[in-house]
């Protein structure tokens, strides 16, 4: 049995081998490939998801649904499920991480990888329904893995599988279930965040993923249908709450607005927030946390979208486009200012969710923080029902469907592991995962565009 100082000690090897994997994975390549793929797509593409907003809109809204076509669920409840997979915890605990570790700055590089995550997502998840195919069940399915085996060809299903096999790590409930289990913790029975290391407060900890865990699993079981119903009677709901709430927090300092914005810029080229003034880091944690918070180009989204009732490609691609426009320029925008308008992220010792924690509770003693906490339970909730099915989906495609369900138990152990682990580690580790993902789906992206424009072209003449 471990003891406190052994299980510390073991925790800071963790920390250091996490920090080295994501700094590793997160290299200049990585960025030449997400960025520059995004830049490639919205020249290739002339703008074209830019333009077609409003269409994105009627689609959304069922205007061409047709209970006939095939797929599993509607445009609203696979966007509702993709969103569930994104807003959460990288919205409200990632952009605290953001802002303390590269500074106002790295808020204008989300809005930069958000823009070019439009057009990306237009790109990929197109194809997961364009080159959809059945599993070893005969069942339909989406994603990267199917979209390389059925659009690039078998020969290429080695890059199909390696993005399943990072799939199985970087779907599991870390962040969300560490973040989750830490606003419980700080705000019922260590307001002074005395325990501010897991392993100070593991009893308490490893009782509140215990439950979590058993309430996930009531839904998980269920499979994508079930998870796409939670998904969209919670995710709307949630997002107006949140929303409403930061309407009223910033119309509070809404002089403040104007000298925000321009600190963000500012310090996105200068980094003077960040310890040595650098901004190649600023940069790079910005780029970082846009992927965490948006997940375009890196796949996940794509399998979402992939089970989408529908005959028609494009109308799923201008559907998941409207995910980083809320996500990140939306909700992630409104909780950066709630932040930098509080000024806590100077002053707070506190990590993560913490931090915009005592944001709201700033702008809103009393009050403030049971808001969040009720935001922060049901996002986190929905990001941890959704990636269950990614990851089902990921070990599927490794070991066959009819194998898939023995994912569920290694999920619910994940939820077990992260309420007792630290931040640190958890958020590198899904970071090093995520940028591992984005190769084979920009890759497999960036080769199927032409494809993507073909399709284009005669789904607009045919409207």
């Amino acid at each position: 049995m471990f003891t406190s100082c052994t299980l510390n000690e073991f925790m800071q090897l963790l920390e250091s081998i996490s920090v080295t994997f994501a700094d590793l994975a997160w290299g200049p390549w990585l960025m030449v490939l997400l960025l520059g793929g995004g830049c490639y797509f919205i020249f290739y593409s002339r703008m074209l998801p830019f333009r077609y907003f409003r269409h994105a809109i009627h689609i959304l809204m069922g205007r061409y649904d047709d209970p006939d076509d095939p797929g599993q669920i509607s445009h609203f409840q696979a966007l509702s499920s993709a969103l569930a997979g994104t807003i959460g915890m990288g919205n409200i605990g990632g952009v605290a991480v953001a802002i303390q570790t590269g500074g106002p700055g790295a808020v204008f590089w989300m809005w930069v990888g958000a823009i070019l995550g439009i057009t990306t997502k237009f790109f990929t998840c197109t194809l997961a329904i364009q080159f959809r195919g059945p599993d070893s069940r005969g069942t339909i399915q989406g994603g990267p893995m199917y979209t390389i085996l059925y659009g690039l060809g078998r020969r290429w299903k080695l890059l199909g599988s390696f993005f399943s096999f990072c799939a199985l790590g970087a779907m599991t409930p870390l962040f969300q279930t560490n973040q989750l289990v830490q606003l419980i913790r700080e705000s019922f029975t260590d307001p002074q965040g005395t325990f501010a290391e897991p392993t100070a407060a593991f009893g308490f900890n490893l009782t509140v993923g215990i439950i979590i865990a058993c309430v996930t699993s009531a839904v998980i079981f269920g499979g994508i249908l079930r998870i796409a119903l939670v998904a969209s009677k919670v995710v709307p709901s949630m997002v107006v709450l949140y929303l409403l709430s930061a309407v009223y927090m910033l119309s509070v300092n809404y002089t403040q607005i104007p000298e925000l914005f321009a600190l963000i810029i500012r310090d996105a080229f200068t980094g003077e927030a960040v310890a040595g003034g650098v901004f190649g880091s600023v940069f790079v944690i910005g780029i970082r946390r846009s992927a965490f918070s948006n997940e375009a180009g890196i796949g996940t989204e794509a399998m979402a979208h992939g089970a989408a009732k529908t005959k028609e490609p494009i109308r799923e691609g201008l559907v998941a486009m409207l995910g980083p426009v809320i996500d990140t320029l939306v909700v992630c925008s409104c909780t950066a200012l709630i932040i930098l308008s509080s000024g806590v992220w100077q002053i707070t010792a506190k990590t993560g969710v913490s931090v915009t924690a005592a944001a709201f509770d700033t702008f809103m003693p009393l009050v403030g923080n049971y808001i969040l906490i009720i935001c922060v339970f049901f996002f986190s909730s929905s990001t941890i029902l959704t990636q269950a099915y990614y990851g089902e989906k990921g070990l599927g495609f490794l070991i066959g469907a009819e194998h898939q369900h023995y994912y569920r138990y290694l999920y619910i152990a994940a939820i077990l592991f992260s309420a007792v682990t630290s931040i640190t580690v958890v958020i590198n580790f899904i970071d090093g995962l995520f940028a591992l993902m984005a190769i084979p789906t920009m890759v497999s992206a960036l080769l199927l565009s032409p494809k993507v424009m073909q399709e284009a072209r005669r789904y607009f003449e045919s409207l």
